[in-house]
Parts: C-alpha cells; structure tokens; sequence
C-alpha cells in the first residue's frame, strides 16, 4: 500500500474519530509549532545555523500530514505502531518517532470553548473564569481507567490501586458545562488517590472563593460542606431510623441533583469512545498525554453543539 491510499483510508472519520474538515484544520493548526520545534532539533544538531536553502537535504519519509494522521490512529484505537508501519511502507520506529513528536503538540491544544472559536482553555483558573463571565454552572466529576502495573518490587507500587475498582488505575478530573460539553480535564492522579485530594492539590479552594457554583457527586461532599454556597453535592442519606418523609424527601433531592448532573457522566463517556481511555496499554509516563490529546479533541466536537 502506498502512502497515498494509507492516508486516504486512515484519515477518514471511522480511523482518527475527527472529521476531515476537523482534520485539515488540525494540521493546520499544528505545522507552525511542529517546524519550530524541528527547527530548533536541527539546529541542535548541527550545533550552527543550516548553510543550505530550506529544503535542501534528503526528505522524510512520513510527510507532517502523515504523522498527524498516525498518532490519531494510534490514540482512536491503539493500535500498534507496526501494523501502521506496514500501511505506510516505513520501518516501525519512524512511526513510533511521529506519535512521540505529535502527541505533545497536540496534548497543550488545551479546551475548545462553546461559541468562542479560536478560544481555548488550559488551566482550571481559565475555566473558572469563563464560567463566572458567562454565567455557567459547571458540573465536576472523577474518572479511572486501568493502567498497566508497575513492576514489581519497585516503591509506591500500591499508590495506583484503586480503593473502588481494585485495580492499577489513574484517575481523571472533569468538567463540563450543563449540556455536557467538556470544558478541561486535568488533576490526573494515580488511582489511590481520592477525587477530592485530587482536585486539591490543583488549588481549587481558592478558586471557590472568587468563582462559581459546581455540581458533583458525593464523592465531593467534604467541598459542598466547606462552600456550601459554591459546591452542590447530593444530601446526606437520613439513618435507618429516619420518617419515612424524610427518606422520601431525600430520595427526590438526589434524583433531582442526578439528573442535573448526568450530563458529566456522559461527557465521560464520549472520552471512552476512545480505545486507550477504556484500558490503557501504554506506558504509564505517556498515559497523562494520552488522556489531554483524547479530551481536547472530543471537546473540539462538544463545542459545536
């Protein structure tokens, strides 16, 4: 197969998960920071400014285009990096060296913004920010998935066993909007490592201070009880003793706080579409990466809703 037919079939939709509008606009988006950076490679290598005209040399064997569309393929469905070697006609470690080159590019594209094009979001301060400008009322969420274990013997072993799915884990925090469009995903922590700690440690106790109201699940029921005005979790469940109005009245307060925060829930979903958010095979140095690249592409397709 030559590299013409492999980039006409794996760049349809069905192979990287974007549309080709979405495509060409991507690789528009990322040739000016992948020459810059290539660039700058070459002329550490070279240890001096490059004495030919820019084109001189011998070319690469897997064309920028190329590249884009084999680390989206690698990222929609994992797949290895030699079954894509033999589609393009190239040695297995050009492949590997394309993922390793665009898959940072792509991991600091950060959040599309509903409305806002050319609008991106990186940082939780940012989300915070728009959400207090424009009047939204983020939904807040924790989710795993299985990572390979660390070998054994090695210290901090037991930090990526999950309490819930006792299994090696790494957790995820998201955020979305009320009609489940992801706005960031980041605080990734080994599995261990409880959804709120995890939220803490990204500073969010003073951006509750000055922003707005979030809606999350009762794993965040100690936040709802230190900003009750900013944080909405689901009430407490009366003890066994309790009238019967008062379960009743607790059982419609959180069906009615479920079904405002459902929307979470699939946005999380919609990211596991996507093979390596469903089990991660992977190394776990590249899993945060991974899981950056995988949101910030679903959130480019959430905004246009």
């Amino acid at each position: 197969m030559t590299q013409y037919l492999a980039r006409a079939a794996l760049s349809h939709r069905i192979c990287t998960g974007i549309s080709r509008r979405r495509l060409g606009a991507l690789i528009v988006e990322l040739a000016g920071p992948w020459m810059a950076r290539e660039d700058s490679r070459l002329r550490e290598c070279r240890g001096r400014e490059r004495l030919r005209a820019e084109g001189g040399g011998p070319g690469h064997q897997l064309v920028f285009t190329d590249r884009v569309i084999a680390t989206l393929v690698v990222l929609r469905y994992q797949l290895p990096h030699a079954a894509l070697a033999v589609f393009y006609g190239v040695d297995r470690s050009t492949i590997t060296r394309a993922v390793h080159e665009i898959r940072p590019l792509l991991a600091r594209r950060g959040f599309a913004v509903p409305g806002e094009a050319g609008l991106r979001l990186h940082t939780l301060a940012d989300v915070f920010a728009y959400a207090d400008a424009k009047g939204v009322e983020i939904r807040l969420d924790g989710t795993e998935v299985r990572v390979r274990p660390p070998k054994a013997g090695l210290p901090g072993r037991r930090v990526f066993v999950s309490g819930k799915m006792r299994q090696n884990t790494k957790k995820a925090t998201v955020i979305t909007d009320e009609k489940g469009r992801t706005l960031w995903t980041g605080a990734i922590r080994p599995g261990r490592m409880h959804d709120q700690t995890a939220v803490n440690t990204e500073g969010i106790s003073n951006l509750f201070k000055q922003y707005p109201k979030v809606k999350a699940d009762a794993g965040y029921r100690g936040l709802a009880k230190r900003f009750p005005d900013q944080v909405q979790a689901p009430p407490k469940k009366p003890g066994k003793d309790a009238p019967a109005e008062d379960v009743k009245a607790w059982e419609e307060a959180r069906k009615r706080q479920s079904s405002e925060r459902i929307c979470v829930e699939h946005a999380n979903a919609e990211h596991k579409q996507w093979r390596p958010l469903q089990r991660y095979i992977g190394r776990r140095a590249y899993y945060d990466q991974t899981h950056l690249v995988i949101a910030g592409l679903v959130s480019d397709r959430t905004a246009e809703r």
